[in-house]
């Protein structure tokens, strides 16, 4: 249960959250462009389950 924990507070997990948490909150005020928002979730939820299956498999993230 801590090595959950302890992967959750990753600094890419912790990017991840809040930029997906930003855009979530300024697309609901409607500063945010619903195509604009697609994109850029997109792109971070893509590098972030890349990363992770990348992990996974044992292969080199570069850290």
């Amino acid at each position: 249960m801590k090595e959950k924990l302890y992967r959750l507070i990753d600094v890419k997990s912790i990017v991840t959250l809040m930029i997906t948490f930003v855009f979530c909150v300024s697309t609901l005020a409607g500063r945010t462009d619903t195509d604009d928002f697609m994109t850029v979730f997109t792109v971070i939820i893509s590098f972030y389950f890349g990363t992770q299956a990348a992990k996974s498999k044992g292969g080199d993230t570069n850290e």
